[in-house]
């Protein structure tokens, strides 16, 4: 059916878009765009090519349907939030090669306890904190073999259907704190990345959203998730009998067994420490009357350093340090540097490359338009619908792929109704990462469920309450705290989101 619906029923629909439909009289370019979102999104969808590839789509069909100039559309696919995403990632590359995530995910463990409440704390504690700088999947790939073989230990101290239930929840915690982890910086996840480029492309007025405005509005609704997810798993699959002296025991030896920080350890320490400082110091915060300035307003030109500028530098640097050996190696190489998930590096770019052409055909404009008729709702349901749209899709889609899709129609859709666009693009990017009901959802979902230790109805009937909280949490953060944090004013439109600028 799949097959049926990708190499058919898509490629049909994006042929009568292009051959018979005219949505605007006079500019074919909009038909044309639609008829690009249309294909991409539907091969995105039903994946019946790997999505990196259908991610080059607009390469060849926009220049050839006459939308943007190819040389516009290549230089789409490399720019700072690229460079941010690779440089980030060959950090988190060097804390694996080293070890040094281990050491991390096991010292929190240690540090909250072994009840069974601190037990779940310290994993998804672990999990959590890890997925704010290292990508979801590998934090959950790390963390999964780690709870197996504690889990494992507890076998013995505990009767049958406790351990089950116990392991089930300490496996959704893993699963749901990678993904409530990764939305508080912008690295931790894509989606936040697609954000920054995306609201960058469609309002290049607009004010900055560095890694510091981003931190400061989603770590706090990111903790919040956090312990609402801890106490609700905790409720409902606490053990009727724990003996948590042999966890401390288990997790101590797995400790133990790393062994004393090596030197490169401990420099891939600082590095990353030195990295989060720069990210989160770089830019000027202001803060109601609060203004913090940043240290890269002490440079001769301040707006040309970006975040991305950073985090070069810093994995750079990991190439230059040598090792404590007399072998020549350095703290990275090229063959650990080449695990960089290209396929989601060209998924960006596909994304923003579509997003550009979203605004110079005018598509984002006419979509806008088409969905005037929100224009008479309450903001705060507008927000709702927004999220409950983008929690319960990436369900079924890629996270990434669906917010690359809908962040540019509804930056449209905010100037047809003249309300902030980040009011409607804030709460789609961090919904995109609070699907918790499939499997399918996300990776770690994916990477839980293949421990073979729980089903799908469990993962339903949990996720879908989660689902429904992240909805309540994230419409009443944007609402309340992101109007303070940005400066928003709900009865008027920013002169940066004018469709003249």
């Amino acid at each position: 059916m799949r097959q049926f619906i990708g190499f058919l029923v898509v490629p049909v629909i994006f042929l009568y878009l292009i051959l018979f439909a005219d949505l605007a009289p006079g500019k074919p370019e909009i038909t044309y765009t639609l008829a690009v979102a249309v294909l991409m999104a539907g091969w995105w969808i039903t994946e019946i090519i790997p999505l990196a590839v259908t991610s080059l789509l607009p390469v060849v069909l926009l220049p050839f349907l006459g939308v943007m100039d190819g040389k516009d559309v290549s230089s789409a696919y490399f720019n700072h939030v690229i460079f941010l995403f690779i440089g980030g990632f060959i950090v988190a590359l060097a804390m694996q090669k080293w070890d040094l995530h281990k050491r991390i995910a096991l010292k929190i463990m240690l540090i909250t306890g072994t009840s069974p409440r601190r037990v779940l704390l310290g994993f998804m504690a672990a999990t959590a904190f890890l997925s704010m700088w290292i990508s979801n999947t590998a934090t959950a790939m790390m963390m999964v073999p780690i709870l197996l073989s504690i889990s494992k230990k507890l076998k013995d101290f505990m009767d049958e259907k406790s351990h089950k239930k116990f392991t089930t929840g300490l496996l959704l915690g893993v699963a749901y704190s990678a993904s409530i982890g990764g939305i508080a910086t912008l690295v931790g996840t894509p989606p936040n990345l697609s954000f920054a480029r995306i609201f960058q492309i469609m309002f290049p007025g607009a004010p900055e959203i560095s890694f510091s405005n981003w931190f400061l509005f989603a770590l706090p609704i990111s903790l919040v998730l956090f312990f609402i997810t801890w106490i609700f798993l905790y409720k409902r699959y606490k053990p009727a009998y724990f003996e948590s002296s042999h966890t401390e025991s288990a997790i101590r030896t797995q400790y133990t067994q790393l062994g004393k920080a090596s030197y490169e350890e401990r420099i891939v320490l600082v590095l990353f420490v030195l990295l989060a400082i720069l990210w989160l110091s770089r830019s000027t915060l202001t803060i109601g009357n609060l203004v913090v300035p940043g240290w890269s307003s002490l440079l001769p030109y301040p707006e040309q350093v970006n975040d991305g500028t950073v985090a070069i530098a810093i994995s750079v640097l990991l190439f230059i340090i040598p090792t404590s050996g007399k072998d020549g190696l350095r703290l990275m190489d090229w063959k650990t540097a080449k695990k960089l998930p290209w396929n989601i590096v060209l998924l960006f770019g596909g994304g923003f490359a579509l997003a550009n052409a979203f605004k110079v055909s005018g598509l984002s404009l006419w979509v806008g338009e088409q969905m005037g008729a929100a224009a008479g709702l309450p903001i705060i349901l507008i927000i709702v619908l927004i999220s409950l749209t983008m929690t319960f899709l990436t369900e079924l889609t890629s996270n990434t792929a669906t917010t690359e899709m809908l962040l540019p129609v509804l930056a449209g859709l905010s100037v047809s109704v003249e309300i902030n666009p980040l009011l409607f693009m804030l709460p789609a990017t961090l919904s995109a990462s609070m699907a918790f009901m499939l499997p399918v959802a996300t990776p770690p979902n994916a990477i839980v469920f293949g421990s073979n230790q729980l089903s799908v109805g469990e993962m339903v009937k949990t996720g879908i309450i989660l689902n429904l909280i992240g909805v309540v949490v994230i419409t009443l953060a944007t609402y309340y705290w992101g109007s303070y944090l940005f400066d928003i004013d709900m009865s008027q439109m920013p002169l940066w989101a004018s469709p003249v600028n």
